[in-house]
This record gives C-alpha cells, structure tokens and sequence, in this order.
C-alpha cells in the first residue's frame, strides 16, 4: 500500500489501537493492518488478539522497551527495502509514554515517510470524560517515583495554570493524589479515571482532597489502569497589598515548618501570589 509522499522506501504507520474495548477500532486501522507485510508490536500478544478478533492474520514482530537494539536496525532495513510496516502500542496511541518514538525518529531522520493512523487514547479520554482539565493542559506521563525531580515536575504543574494529565500505576494513585494535594492544595478540581473504556471503567470527579478520602474509602478500587486528571488553577494576578513580599515569605517558612522543601514552598507560593519565585527563595534562618 502507499503512505505520504516523499521520501524513498516502505511507509512506517503509526497506529492506533484500542485502549481496553476492541471494537474501538477505526476503519481505516484495519485496512493498514491487513495490508502491511509486517507489524511491529509493543506486546504481539495482545495485538495479536485485537488482529484475530477483526480477522487480519498479518505477520507480528515485537518492539519494546527492552528490545535489543538490533530489533530496531532489523525494522528500519525492513523499510528501506522499500516494505511498509505498521507499529502498534499496547494500548492507544504508539509514541505517548511508549518506546515507539526511537523507530519514528530513526525512519523520519532518514526521510522515510511517517504516516499517522490515529484512534484511541487514554488521554482524549480523560480529558474529555473528566470535564475539569479546561481548554488548555498539559500532558505529564508517569511521574518519577520519587527525588528531585518528581519533586520538580509536581511543582511545576502546581505553578502551571494549565490541567495536567497523568497516567499512575495502580500501587501508586494514593501516593500521587497525596503529593498533588500538597502541592495543588485540596480546594483543586480533579478526577481518577480507572480502566477507560473496560467493564468496569469509572470516573470519579472531586476535589483532589476529596479524591484523597474517596481512596481511602475504597470507593475507587486500586486496580486496573488510572489516567488522573488535575483540573486548571487559577492565573495568578500582580500581588494585592494582601499579598505582599514578607507575607508570602511568612507563608513559604510556615511550609517549610510543616515538612515541605524550601524550594517547592517557594514554587507554591509563587503560583498563589504571582510574586516570583526568586524573591520567594531564601535559605533557612535569613
């Protein structure tokens, strides 16, 4: 089959499959499928399901995180033999929070022809399902465990007036939600999202400390596959006469008191001010 133009050899798809229901397949998803030589898989097996209930029997290959880098030159020679080829994620959109991109980069950095296939995604969604993301928001992944930069990263969307989508493994939602009530504070909109498109998806839309004591209850079970959705904050406007430099320095040392770093305190109460971070910042005791 033929993809874009441009470039010399076979065309690299990029598919998109369903996220948990498997009639949540496009047309034209099928039709590349059973018309490439070859799919390279992040999981053949359970691509291999999704094929056999839509009746394409196309050969598969796998292509993950843990491939060996010789699983990558064996698809990129595949393409420039001139064969199509079509790549598939797990679960949605291949190239979000997935190895797929090294394949895309490596074939369009060579001028191959990239065409995209789009479908499903956990995250449209969310953010569609949820309602309290707003117009505009940011897309963060799976956050670091823990350290500096997780630190960083949930200071960072605290400060951002923008709605933020996250993906969390099922151990680790209690611990996120806590983080971002910290950081977010209770009053934020949200919502968890659980097994999206499944038998048993749920959607439960709260403030984020309400989130907190919904977990707690056990009235949002701790498995399955989670997409949170952090609702937009409020733009921080010039300091009133409320806000002035010494009380905000007040505020972040009562945080520091209360176990939080200086320079997360710092970030939180530059988000809530609109005074800037740097005369927010002073190490402890000045």
């Amino acid at each position: 089959m033929t993809g874009g133009s441009g470039g010399t050899g076979g065309t690299l798809y990029v598919v998109a499959t369903p996220i948990g229901n498997l009639s949540d397949i496009t047309l034209r998803a099928l039709e590349v499928l059973g018309a490439v030589p070859l799919v390279a898989a992040e999981d053949t097996r359970l691509t291999k399901r999704l094929m056999a209930r839509h009746g394409v029997t196309t050969r598969l290959t796998s292509f993950h995180a843990r491939s060996d880098p010789g699983r990558l030159a064996a698809l990129l020679a595949h393409l420039r033999d001139g064969a199509d080829l079509a790549l598939t994620t797990d679960a949605g959109t291949p190239v979000v929070s997935d190895p797929g991109a090294d394949l895309v980069r490596a074939w369009a950095a060579e001028g191959g022809v990239v065409v995209p296939i789009p479908g499903p995604s956990a995250v449209l969604a969310a953010v569609s399902a949820s309602g309290v993301a707003g117009p505009r928001w940011a897309f963060e992944g799976f956050l670091p465990r823990s350290g500096r930069e997780r630190r960083e990263r949930l200071a960072a969307m605290a400060a951002d007036p923008r709605g933020t989508v996250l993906f969390e493994a099922p151990g680790r939602v209690g611990s996120t939600i806590r983080d971002l009530v910290a950081v977010c504070g209770a009053a934020r909109e949200g919502a968890i999202c659980r097994e999206l498109t499944k038998m048993h998806e749920q959607i439960v839309r709260a403030t984020l400390g309400e989130l907190v004591d919904a977990l707690d209850r056990g009235d949002i079970p701790s498995r399955g596959e989670f997409v949170i959705v952090v609702g937009a904050g409020e733009i921080a406007g010039p300091p009133s006469d409320a806000a002035t430099v010494e009380g905000a320095l007040a505020e972040v040392d009562r945080l520091v008191a209360a176990g939080s770093a200086r320079g997360d305190a710092a970030r939180r109460v530059a988000a809530e001010t609109g005074i800037a971070r740097r005369r927010l910042y002073r190490p402890s005791g000045v």
